[in-house]
């Protein structure tokens, strides 16, 4: 690690700034809370929801992170990534697929000539606690198997130390691995508690070079909210304010239906724009979540609803 307090990460950002930014973080919750609440309340049209449904597919990583894994499964889901609905040509294909580094050179290998990227989880994902040269190990052989994108969880223990000068650190290391590479950087909002500590973790996090800032690991009972959605995208727009580069952010853990998710679009867009309306800044990390989506979308065009089963599993 590098311990002079000027160095500087790719996009030209001192730790004086970040610092500057970090303690910058109080946050009115109540009306935070006020702000996304009146946002649950806006309606959608037919055609409107229609458009945000297919949109919402085309935001997806659908992703499988166990240990039963295995290449069928991998082949499986790749095939469902780029053709979520075999009987409807209209529907795009998600965004991702998302796995452990050891399956990427499969999964890339089931998604070629398609548009769906290879993501994979990296830095010993969920927790993150081991040292780092195992970290970069982990996530140059990711990139070496072919993934397009790259996962890493914060570190959670010298974040809550306060130590946040190691944790921007760990990010600028990683990032040198991935040069190109798109790097998300989770946040694990269930670990983070406050609102203050998930902007100060999300700022670090962007500042240190981080393409994505991601909600959570989906491993945790706490997951992803949009009162966190929120606080993660006034901070991507106060850095884009400061460097003029767009980040974008992943929502993960616990979205599970169509209605929800069209809340997070509602709340993006409303505070955002339509500049994050798009995969290359929004996604979603809710594998159950695609089933329902294709379900209203084939609720919308044909008046009945379709058995779980009629979908392809994945």
């Amino acid at each position: 690690m590098q311990n002079n307090s000027t160095v500087k990460n790719q996009n030209n950002i001192s730790w004086e700034n970040v610092l500057e930014l970090v303690y910058d973080s109080k946050i009115d919750s109540v009306g935070l809370k006020e702000r996304v609440s009146s946002l649950a309340t806006r309606s959608i049209k037919k055609d409107s929801k229609l458009q945000a449904l297919n949109m919402i597919v085309s935001m997806c990583d659908l992703t499988t992170l166990e240990g039963e894994d295995t290449e069928g499964k991998i082949s499986q889901m790749a095939a469902k990534a780029i053709k979520p609905d075999p009987s409807d040509d209209e529907i795009n294909s998600v965004a991702a697929v998302c796995v452990y580094p050891s399956l990427v050179a499969t999964a890339k290998e089931k998604v070629l000539n398609s548009s769906v990227k290879v993501a994979a989880v990296s830095s010993y994902f969920p927790s993150g606690q081991v040292p780092m040269d195992s970290k970069i190990l982990d996530t140059q052989f990711a990139i070496e198997a072919g993934a397009d994108e790259i996962d890493i969880v914060i570190n959670r223990k010298a974040f809550l130390e306060g130590d946040y000068r190691k944790v921007f650190d760990e990010i600028v290391a990683l990032k040198e691995v991935c040069k190109d590479v798109h790097l998300k950087t989770i946040l694990e909002v269930g670990d983070l508690k406050t609102y203050e500590n998930i902007r100060k973790a999300s700022l670090i996090s962007l500042a240190a070079g981080s393409d994505f800032i991601k909600t959570s690991t989906g491993k945790l009972s706490i997951g992803s909210s949009r009162e966190a959605c929120y606080v993660m995208s006034k901070a991507v727009l106060d850095y884009k304010r400061l460097t003029g580069l767009s980040a974008g952010i992943k929502v993960a853990g616990g979205i599970r239906n169509a209605k929800d998710a069209i809340r997070y679009l509602v709340l993006i867009n409303e505070e955002m724009g339509d500049e994050w309306l798009s995969p290359e800044l929004f996604r979603f990390g809710a594998s159950s979540l695609l089933d329902d989506v294709l379900k209203q979308i084939k609720k919308l065009k044909t008046g009945a609803y379709q058995a779980g089963y009629y979908f392809p599993r994945g």
